[in-house]
């Protein structure tokens, strides 16, 4: 599809590996049943919230775009998020947690463009435009918050992720569709709970990403600030279920103080939270990520962050202390003293400095991989990168390490004053054991400058050269059909909401009833609706009172969802 933008600068400077999540909200395909649940859901949200989130909820929802009597339209959204410098975008479900980091960074929303049937009008197992626009968006208009998600992003777009992490992440994904489905076979549905627990037991040592999500479920999806026996919510899983944002409230779910140990409580997205986590200002989230980022490889480099790729298997980016970047897929390097000597990458590779490709050293130059010793010179008075290199001359490079280069000097490349790579011909690199790591017959080598690994990171340095295509999903959101008899309720759920918007007489909502009654006796929500029309003295309200609340005490499920319906009627 062409790339919309709405006009709002944070989408506008979105790169092309995270455009391609993006998909058109196609606001038609919402149907009046879909816009009656949000109403339902937004009007409840507003009766409890008002007391117990932390922002002020009208505000804050008009701030973001929001209304409470309709689902957000994109453009609108983005007219008012970008008061505040962000913006916002519609995605086909969960997205890989690595692209969702980079969103943030980009101080981007992302936003499930579905919304939940009305069998999960409580809390659904999947995003959607509830949980997304009317969790997430409200409490952005907070500074310190704001800053806080952006700060996220930022650092978990070079979260080492493991393999193990996507296979969970897909596990998830794949049963969060299931359970949408109406239809859905209960022997399917068994076996993608069983692949979730699975690769819940199965992770290993959780990765940078596991960890990092976790704090970010504890705070961005499930914080609660202020005080532990009073607290305010903030995160926006509690603020978009109207069933876990009361009971999360109970003396039964355990409130903690929210530091650096929070990162040690794994998390079931499919199951009521055991305990919550309390942040007295959101400095103090501030200060807990950054001591979690001081740990990170991105931070440390070094022989731990070697680790951490190879861990990883993917695409990293490993950064020498001259600047220069090499991306590709780790596979193996050779250690010092218990420093790096040598690092090789295996498959497609490129050459970076300060995020943008080196000319003539794409993945397509490198596309067998790259090697390269790091590390001091033997009697070193001034380092490599400093140090005055004549082109043509035969050079010999005896490292500490035992590592020796020699060949013919084609081309130095120097950035910010200093030597980054130089270009050999007839090139020759041993280890210490005199074995090869480098022929002569294998072509030119360009050996990277620098002493040390100063960071390791998740992803290309220049994702726009090397990630035109990030990893896709192997599952699609579903999409009903209607069947007659279901596009019949939708024009009954129609009529009701084009009544209280045209403000014409209550004749019309006589037939709308009886046929409801007849019809869809399954139905409640749109019952629902037209009692709130009418006069609650009359006998139709009585008679639609009366079958709301049998069909309350019979059917346990509905019993909270109904009385809480019946209850701002009271209170209107």
């Amino acid at each position: 599809m062409d790339f919309e933008d709405f006009n709002n600068q944070q989408v506008k400077a979105l790169p092309q590996h995270l455009r391609q999540y993006i998909v058109e909200q196609h606001y038609e395909h919402y149907t009046p049943i879909d816009q009656a649940i949000w109403r339902y859901v937004m009007r409840q949200n507003y009766s409890y919230l008002k007391d117990v989130a932390y922002y002020p909820y009208i505000p804050g929802l008009e701030k973001a775009g929001l209304t409470i009597e309709r689902i957000p339209k994109l453009q609108e959204m983005n007219d008012a998020l970008a008061k505040i410098g962000w913006g916002a975008v519609t995605v086909d479900g969960f997205i890989p947690p690595a692209a969702f980091m980079e969103y943030q960074a980009y101080k981007v929303l992302v936003i499930a463009a579905d919304i939940r049937q009305l069998k999960h009008i409580e809390y659904t197992p999947a995003p959607d435009i509830i949980h997304e626009s009317a969790g997430h968006a409200p409490i952005i208009a907070d500074p310190d918050y704001h800053q806080y998600l952006s700060y996220f992003g930022s650092i978990g777009a070079k979260a080492m992720f493991s393999a193990q992490d996507y296979e969970l992440y897909e596990a998830i994904r794949a049963l969060s569709i299931l359970k949408e489905m109406p239809d859905a076979d209960p022997i399917d549905l068994k076996k993608a709970e069983d692949q979730v627990a699975y690769w819940q037991k199965n992770m290993g040592d959780p990765s940078e990403m596991a960890l990092l999500s976790r704090l970010h479920w504890w705070t961005v999806e499930y914080g609660l600030i202020g005080n532990l026996e009073n607290p305010k919510i903030y995160g926006a899983g509690l603020l978009s279920s109207i069933g876990e944002s009361a009971t999360c409230m109970q003396p039964d779910v355990k409130k903690l103080w929210y530091n650096q140990y929070a990162v040690n409580y794994p998390y079931d997205i499919t199951q009521p939270q055991q305990q919550l986590f309390v942040t007295e200002t959101f400095q103090n989230l501030i200060d807990v990520l950054e001591q979690f980022a001081n740990k990170m490889a991105f931070r440390i480099g070094g022989v731990y962050g070697l680790q951490k790729a190879i861990e990883s298997n993917n695409t990293c980016t490993v950064v020498y202390s001259s600047g220069l970047q090499v991306t590709g897929t780790l596979t193996d390097f050779i250690k010092y003293h218990g420093k790096p000597a040598f690092i090789k990458m295996t498959g497609p590779s490129a050459l970076a400095f300060e995020d943008k490709q080196l000319d003539g050293h794409d993945k397509n130059y490198h596309k067998d991989g790259y090697s390269s010793p790091v590390g001091k010179l033997i009697d070193e008075k001034v380092p490599l990168e400093y140090q005055s290199i004549e082109i043509g001359k035969l050079l010999v490079l005896h490292f500490e390490s035992g590592i020796m280069v020699m060949g013919t000097v084609t081309n130095v490349l120097k950035k910010s004053h200093k030597n980054i790579l130089i270009s050999f011909a007839d090139c020759t690199v041993m280890n210490k054991n005199g074995e090869c790591l480098f022929d002569p017959s294998w072509g030119a080598y360009d050996m990277a400058v620098g002493e040390y690994i100063v960071s390791v990171f998740s992803g290309a340095a220049d994702k726009s050269t090397f990630e035109e295509i990030g990893y896709r999903p192997k599952t699609t959101t579903y999409h009903p059909t209607y069947s007659e008899s279901t596009l019949n309720l939708h024009r009954l759920y129609q009529s009701v909401r084009s009544h209280r918007e045209d403000k014409i007489g209550n004749e019309r909502l006589v037939d709308i009833w009886e046929t409801l009654h007849k019809d869809f006796p399954n139905d409640w929500l749109c019952p629902m609706e037209i009692l709130e029309l009418l006069d609650q003295q009359t006998a139709l309200a009585q008679t639609i009172t009366s079958y709301l609340k049998d069909k309350a005490a019979k059917q346990a499920k509905l019993n909270k969802l109904i009385n809480d319906g019946l209850s701002l009627l009271v209170n209107q």
